[in-house]
């Protein structure tokens, strides 16, 4: 066959002399390009930098470099003129402007710009995964990858923060932490103009708009926009609780919720309301505060127009439209609007009382009931009445005893319009019509 039928120069259909590494057997035209080659196997690094010493195997890899450090790039893009120390660098930036992916994946037809991206890319088809951690096994795609990865065993974190002095494991992480500090939030949803600092979190509000959830549970078919809450919610299925508090032991199935939980240990309230000051441990938790501030309420009930700050409230408001209780109980089959009701008489049952006062080991059903108890023992009651100067222990108890000079009865019965000052006492006077002796 000669060199024409081939479709390229072929060295050994110009009847040249290959030569041959005795280690790998690669074969090279030149023999400079073969000792170059070598030095690979025996680590030898002749051309070393005057300026940090660092050590290649070539020549033209140190004038590469050194060009780091006069900031010399020679090779100019002619269309945007951007700069590159190397012409290789510059080729493949120039794609960008022609729109030309040459470097196309056999598989799934993903097109890239550079060929070493390419050969990346094909060991996800493949599996390969050729660079192996010495310490723990786990292998990896590419070298970069790997060398992160070993900060974990040597704990080495060289990227540091020059405004707070966090230290991150690899470079885009720290990039990436940079954008609170600059509040640079480059990547912006066509749709609705919102902006984020990571393209993740970018991709996975598009989902929103498209509607994709492209990870689906193998057990119940649930499907999610973004991984993490798809390995989350399969913790239901397993019983999985991986999040450990390190101070009691509950163990959690989200990690949000350990960080929620630890707060109580910690008593950190990073939430603050702008207009009263009042902290919260959870986002959440102050956005159902402001509520109160702004007087919104944005979940109206669909009967009767009722509007509520909670979602939650809503719903169980809605139970005494429809009549039915979801939470039953299944000693006595009484049903309850909302779940912690349902909790709290299931101990009337089992006798269980796990809220014990530390003076005096007396017991109580729920947590509320211990909290009042309390007040006996400290005797504080920070709340006077401003006309008889009576102290209570409860805000709540005051505004109850007020209503004895302002005589306001707000609590009216529906039969008989009987008015009450406290809700207690309405229930109480229910009783009489419907018949019900509940403290038997």
């Amino acid at each position: 066959m000669h060199s024409a039928e081939c479709g390229y120069s072929c060295d050994i259909h110009r009847g040249k002399s290959l030569h041959a590494c005795e280690v790998c057997y690669r074969t090279f035209s030149k023999k400079r390009t073969l000792l170059a080659h070598q030095r690979i196997h025996s680590g030898e690094r002749p051309y070393v930098c005057d300026v940090c010493n660092k050590a290649y195997i070539d020549k033209s890899s140190l004038i590469k470099h050194k060009r780091i450090h006069s900031a010399e790039r020679p090779y100019v893009c002619d269309v945007c003129n951007k700069a590159f120390i190397t012409n290789s660098t510059l080729i493949t930036h120039q794609r960008l402007h022609s729109g030309e992916p040459p470097y196309v994946c056999g598989v799934c037809n993903k097109a890239f710009i550079k060929t070493s991206t390419l050969i990346t890319h094909q060991r996800i088809h493949s599996g390969e995964r050729p660079y192996v951690c010495d310490v723990c096994n786990k292998a990896f795609i590419t070298n970069s990858t790997l060398i992160t990865h070993q900060h974990i065993h040597s704990g080495e974190r060289p990227y540091v923060c020059d405004v707070c002095n966090k230290a991150f494991i690899e470079n885009n992480a720290l990039i990436r932490h940079q954008r609170i500090h600059s509040g640079e939030r480059p990547y912006s949803c066509a749709e609705c103009n919102k902006a984020f600092n990571q393209q993740s979190s970018l991709r996975r509000h598009q989902r929103m708009h498209s509607g994709v959830r492209p990870y689906s549970c193998e057990v119940c078919n649930k499907a999610f926009s973004n991984k993490s809450n798809l390995i989350t919610h399969q913790h239901i299925h397993s019983g999985e609780r991986p999040y450990i508090c390190e101070v009691c032991k509950k163990a959690f199935s989200y990690k949000s919720q350990l960080i929620n939980h630890q707060r109580m240990h910690s008593g950190e309230r990073p939430y603050t309301c702008e207009v009263c000051n009042k902290a919260f441990s959870k986002k959440s938790s102050l956005i159902t505060h402001q509520y109160i501030h702004s007087g919104d309420s944005p979940y109206p009930c669909d009967v009767c127009n009722k509007a509520f700050s909670q979602q939650s409230h809503m719903e169980a408001h809605r139970h005494i439209h429809t009549g039915d209780g979801p939470y039953t109980c299944d000693v006595c089959n009484k049903a309850f609007i909302d779940k912690r009701n349902l909790i709290r008489h299931q101990r009337i049952h089992s006798g269980e009382r796990p809220y014990l006062c530390e003076m005096c080991n007396k017991a109580f059903i729920d947590k509320r009931s211990l909290i009042r108890h309390n007040r006996i023992h400290i005797v504080v009651r920070p709340h006077t009445c401003d006309v008889c100067n009576k102290a209570f222990s409860e805000k709540r108890m005051l505004i109850t005893h007020r209503r004895i000079h302002s005589a306001e009865r707000p609590y009216s019965c529906e039969v008989c319009n009987k008015a009450f000052i406290d809700k207690g006492s309405l229930i109480k006077h229910q009783c009489m019509h419907s018949g019900e002796r509940p403290y038997v």
